[in-house]
């Protein structure tokens, strides 16, 4: 499957450090988020369902993915 990242608003987190090791990601028209690495911007992207991501996100801040 190709999804058209091209209008993409790629952001990075309110916590990443000027070192420029960051996931970017983006939400999407179609509902979807795109991931990607920053410092490859014209790299591969992996993109997922907002309910994964929304789940995903959830986990970390709950804790349940803390090593």
């Amino acid at each position: 499957m190709s999804i058209d990242l091209s209008e993409a608003k790629w952001f990075k987190s309110s916590r990443s450090t000027a070192g420029g090791e960051c996931v970017e990601a983006a939400h999407l028209a179609t509902g979807m988020v795109g991931v990607r690495d920053s410092k490859n911007p014209d790299g591969p992207a992996l993109v997922f369902g907002g309910a994964v991501w929304d789940s995903f996100v959830g986990d970390i801040q709950a804790g349940k993915l803390d090593r």
